[in-house]
């Protein structure tokens, strides 16, 4: 097996060009995380529509394959990469966000979470090891520790208890996965784990569990606990303050964001990999992102456009169809039109990252910043 890890290749100011090697190939940072859910991307998207778009890496998530198929079924099918035939690596996320979404149906102790499934009421319960034994089962290439997302903003008192529990559940974590790596019939034993920042909006919350948990030397880090509340401007000030307390040789990880211009300003300060749903639910509602600014295609002026969806794209929407017959599909409610607007927002993500890595490796990415933020979120 080649050897796994993160290899700095360049810097412009904080933002960081990167190879992160992995027992499932090679990712080239900045990346984008695709999010398939359920193993397959929300809007029609398969592994091989997804390899197409160029998506490097894809997000899996353990709560909801917990309770369907199953992460024992997952398991006996060969884990998640077989399931879903993606050939790439996977990440999985620990369930602790889903958990913190069902805030009505939980109880938090030390041990873990008690609550209900969404889908049947079913009681459940997940501590550390059992998401370390599901994410094993699902058998993905890295795993996430299992953390409280709390709400921002929240009290001081309860968001520093919580970051104490967070870490000691992250050394559970942390061992529970060393054994089940050891183990005869796991999927993946070279299943790497993710330590994942908390403190809500206070810098020296967020800096004091930054520096306890890299002591636990893991081959990776996130920022968690963010794009649930606050503004773009404190979950920059947040990145900003934990930044210089992060391993420079390791992966770097923005939990759950998000727009292309949150984009554009975590990679200048120094965030290495992304995850969003936006781009496929933004999709299915007929909001797309485009080299001008955002579209809403269910726009009457889209009615009779022959033009692309994005006249600069060369996606498999915009190569085959017009704005017109794409709007048309959408209104009608056909699941061809979700499809080709899911396709265009996915490959419009992975595009932008693909560029972001040029103009780092140019040397100009301030300069493709700048000029990609004025339009970026602008509305059309």
């Amino acid at each position: 097996m080649k050897n796994q890890g993160f290899t700095l290749l360049k810097k412009e100011g904080k933002a960081r060009l990167g190879v992160f090697e992995t027992v499932h190939g090679t990712v080239h940072t900045p990346a984008f995380q695709n999010v398939a859910t359920c193993a397959a991307i929300k809007g029609g998207m398969d592994a091989l529509d997804l390899k197409k778009s160029g998506c490097q890496i894809a997000l899996s998530n353990t709560y909801h394959l917990h309770l369907r198929p199953g992460d024992e079924t997952v398991k006996r099918m060969g884990g998640i990469r077989k399931f879903m035939n993606w050939k790439g690596p996977v990440l999985t996320d620990s369930g602790g966000f889903q958990v913190f979404s069902l805030s009505s149906l939980r109880k938090i102790t030390e041990e873990g979470v008690h609550f209900q499934s969404h889908i049947d009421g079913k009681r459940i319960f997940m501590g550390p090891e059992e998401s370390m034994r599901i994410q094993s089962n699902l058998g993905s290439t890295i795993a996430m520790a299992f953390d409280e997302c709390i709400e921002n903003p929240s009290p001081r008192e309860y968001v520093a208890a919580s970051c104490d529990r967070t870490t000691r559940w992250l050394i559970r974590c942390k061992a529970e996965l060393e054994r089940l790596n050891s183990l005869k019939g796991t999927v993946n034993k070279h299943q790497m784990l993710f330590g994942i920042n908390q403190g809500g909006t206070y810098d020296d919350l967020r800096i004091k569990h930054m520096k306890e948990i890299v002591e636990l030397d893991l081959p990776g880090y996130a920022i968690g606990g963010l794009a649930v509340g606050e503004s773009a401007e404190e979950m920059y000030r947040i990145i900003d303050s934990v930044e210089p307390y992060m391993p420079e040789n390791k992966p770097r990880y923005l939990m759950g964001v998000g727009t292309p211009v949150n984009i554009l300003e975590a990679v200048s300060r120094g965030v290495d990999l992304f995850d969003c749903v936006m781009p496929s639910r933004n999709a299915r509602h007929g909001h797309i992102f485009t080299s001008k600014g955002v579209k809403n295609i269910r726009n009457e002026k889209y009615k009779e456009d022959k033009s692309p969806l994005d006249e600069s794209c060369d996606c498999y929407a915009c190569k085959n169809f017009s704005a017109s017959y794409i709007r048309h599909l959408l209104v009608a409610d056909e699941m061809t039109g979700f499809k080709l607007l899911v396709m265009h927002n996915i490959h419009f993500y992975n595009n932008l990252m693909k560029e972001i890595r040029e103009a780092l490796s140019e040397g100009r990415f301030e300069e493709f910043k700048r000029e990609k933020v004025a339009i970026l979120g602008k509305r059309i």
